[in-house]
């Protein structure tokens, strides 16, 4: 195989069928849009495969990854875990109902707003998610391996760029 043909991807085919039927068109930003897409679903397969290994999906893991990272007493209110997830409270409350019934998360009242409660990590929730992190963060590493390190953090630098401009 030469280097120039492994140097190419199929979105470099979809651009250069672009340029070939519509000319007039810049599609560059097929480019970056398409990468990102493609890499979007190679990277959520391989996140998968290791939060299956914990019966978790990709949300669960979220939640709780969320609950063990605040800190002592690992626990938020339904409207802050959502918030800071960007799901909606239907999406929360499903995943907080399955984190329950498999005994991960508590929830309890909260003391500073009486209609309101607490999501909590169990002991079980905890010694989960600190071998499901540990595993993650190992997992990300490999998935990023095809990068050297510079790379990494001049990609870091430009994605931070990039999604700073669509959430401010």
């Amino acid at each position: 195989m030469s280097s120039t043909s492994m140097n190419v991807d199929p979105v470099d085919q979809i651009l250069a069928q672009w340029q070939k039927e519509r000319p007039d068109l810049d599609v560059s930003p097929m480019s970056i849009i398409g990468r990102l897409g493609r890499l979007t679903k190679h990277l959520e397969r391989g996140l998968q495969a290791t939060f299956s290994d914990f019966d978790l999906n990709f949300g669960e893991f979220d939640v709780l990854a969320t609950l063990r990272r605040t800190g002592q007493p690992y626990q938020l209110s339904p409207t802050a875990l959502f918030n800071t997830m960007m799901v909606s409270s239907g999406t929360m409350t499903h995943r907080i109902d399955r984190l329950e019934q498999a005994g991960l998360v508590k929830r309890s009242p909260d003391p500073g707003d009486r209609r309101g409660t607490l999501i909590q990590l169990t002991d079980k929730g905890f010694n989960l998610i600190e071998k499901a992190v540990e595993a993650h963060v190992a997992n990300e590493h490999r998935l990023v391996s095809g990068l050297e390190e510079a790379e990494r953090q001049a990609l870091d630098q430009l994605l931070r760029k990039l999604l700073i401009s669509f959430e401010q």
